[in-house]
């Protein structure tokens, strides 16, 4: 535990920073879902819509060092792909 007052603090700041981050994890992995669901289903405006609402929360999470930019990068590329692909 913890001793002196600045760490204590930056124990509690570690705690609510890891909530954001796992909350933001578990949203960009829903999106990702939703988007390919549509895709599965050949839906291709419904697909590029979610691949849209996904990549834009993709960038906010890198940009926030949630997630990796490669990793963003990565994510955002194969559903691209995947949509690019119904046609």
């Amino acid at each position: 535990m913890a001793n002196h007052k600045s760490s204590i603090k930056r124990a509690r700041q570690t705690i609510v920073r890891t909530e954001r981050n796992r909350a933001e994890k578990s949203r960009i992995k829903t999106l990702r879902k939703k988007t390919l669901g549509a895709i599965a289903a050949g839906d291709k405006e419904a697909a590029t819509k979610a691949s849209t609402e996904f990549s834009s929360a993709v960038d906010k999470a890198a940009k926030r060092s949630v997630i990796h930019a490669n990793k963003a990068a990565n994510l955002k590329s194969k559903t691209a792909k995947a949509i690019a692909a119904i046609a």
